[in-house]
Order: C-alpha cells, then sequence, then structure tokens
C-alpha cells in the first residue's frame, strides 16, 4: 500500500536521506551540502520555498517530489519540479508516475500556466516516461548556474 501526501516538517530527515541516494544514482555523492535543518527553515520557516509529496509505505517515505512556485515574465505562475526521487529498489513500480500525479493536480490547482522540471540526459528511464506522458523535452535552452562560491566571488560592479 503506498500512500501520497503533502510532506510535512517531520518528514525531513527521511527525504534528505533520499536527496543523498539521489546524489549517489547521480554520480555526484559529494555535491548535497544541504542540511535537514536549512530545509526545515527553508521549507517551514517564515518564508517557506519549497513544497513536497511523499510516498509512504509502511516501512517510511520511499519517494519524493519536491516543487517551488515559480514566475514566468511571458505566461505567468508557474510550478517548477525540482526533484522526483523513488528509493532505488522501488523504480520503476509505478510511484514517480503517482508522486508526478500529485504535482501535476498541484499545478492545476494553484493555477499554474506552466509546470517545468529537468531530466539529466543519461537518465534514459525518465526520459522515457516524460515521452510517455507528452511532455516537452527541450534541446534548444542551455542550463545556467552558479555555485555559491561564484555568487560570492561576482562583483557586480
Amino acid at each position: 500500500m503506498i500512500n501520497i501526501r503533502k510532506g510535512t516538517i517531520d518528514d525531513l530527515p527521511q527525504v534528505h536521506d533520499l536527496i543523498k541516494e539521489l546524489a549517489v544514482y547521480e554520480k555526484a555523492p559529494d555535491e548535497v551540502t544541504n542540511t535537514v535543518e536549512d530545509m526545515r527553515w527553508d521549507g517551514f520557516g517564515e518564508n517557506p520555498i519549497f513544497r513536497f509529496f511523499v510516498a509512504e509505505t509502511e516501512e517510511g517515505i520511499v519517494g519524493i517530489a519536491l516543487y517551488y512556485i515559480a514566475y514566468s515574465t511571458w505566461k505567468g505562475k508557474m510550478l517548477f519540479l525540482e526533484d522526483l526521487i523513488v528509493t532505488e529498489r522501488l523504480r520503476r513500480s509505478g510511484i514517480g508516475k503517482m508522486l508526478f500525479n500529485a504535482v501535476a493536480r498541484e499545478a492545476k490547482e494553484i493555477g499554474a500556466k506552466r509546470m517545468k522540471w529537468q531530466v539529466l540526459d543519461w537518465n534514459e528511464p525518465a526520459i522515457g516516461f516524460y515521452n510517455k506522458i507528452g511532455a516537452n523535452l527541450d534541446g534548444e535552452w542551455i542550463n545556467c548556474n552558479m555555485t555559491e562560491e561564484q555568487i560570492k566571488a561576482y562583483s557586480a560592479d
């Protein structure tokens, strides 16, 4: 039995463990610098900036879909799915689709004009799923980012 529900502050230690598991899967285990305490503040503090759904079984949380609300200057309100994670041994069991469906329903409920997410180019199972549901896989846009160190070093002069 799998229960999909909105995440709570008490879920964060298990959520953080899944995030670390995903980093191992994506061949970047040392890249996770986020902490449970950061997540408590960022998700449940004075100005929450993310929300999430969990997939739960009798053994605990086995999947998450973490998202936040963003804004498109062209389209308006948008929901950005940051990560959809299912513990490795339960992948391909339908849990990811259940979590994705919960996020898509949330996008509808909040009146989002767009829902966005990213997928690594080597993640064939995820790409296959996104193709199957009719999502647009855009090869035109280039992802850009700055690390914390680059942000600190950046001079806006």
